[in-house]
């Protein structure tokens, strides 16, 4: 698939909204990227995971942040019969007070799977939580990148940043 096809699902299944919208960062936008939209949509998910799928070759494990990261990762799982991870906000005050469910990643070559990236606080946060588990990361795959920061914090920590498409391929078409 390519990035004209991938926009035009995403705008199909409404995954690419426009007006006033907040961001999480906090900052004001006048478009909104809601991969949420495109992964709780069978065919759009699964267009996703194909075109994630090439990306995945030489991978032990693939880790998605809760909650967004999760249909992906786990499509693309399916797809390529790679194990994955969970990777929570915060570590679990009951339980077995894990941070990271599912397969072991110790000493693991993991790939981390985003749905939008913006500035790159919550991929930042779920790279240093795969390192403090022993996780070995190079490659950051993201859905979206809103290219307002985070290819630049992600290349500093010598990891690959690979985003399917960006806000520049979106807003051109």
């Amino acid at each position: 698939m390519n990035k004209k096809e991938l926009i035009t699902q995403l705008k199909a299944c409404n995954a690419i909204q426009f007006g006033k919208f907040i961001l999480t960062s906090g900052a004001v936008s006048d478009y909104y990227i809601d991969i949420k939209k495109a992964s709780t949509h069978p065919t759009t998910l699964k267009i996703i995971a194909e075109t994630m799928a090439p990306l995945t070759k030489g991978y032990d494990v693939l880790a998605g942040m809760e909650l967004g990261a999760v249909p992906l990762v786990v499509a693309l799982a399916l797809e390529t019969n790679i194990p994955f991870v969970i990777i929570r906000k915060e570590k679990r005050e009951h339980g077995t007070g894990k941070q990271i469910e599912g397969h072991d990643i110790k000493n693991k070559k993991v790939l981390l799977i985003e749905d939008v990236t913006t500035s790159g606080g919550s991929v930042l946060k779920s790279i240093q939580i795969l390192k403090d588990h022993t996780a070995q990361i190079d490659q950051v795959l993201t859905v979206v990148d809103r290219e307002s920061g985070a290819r630049k914090k992600i290349e500093s920590l010598n990891i690959t940043f690979t985003p399917l498409i960006t806000i520049s391929d979106i807003l051109k078409k």
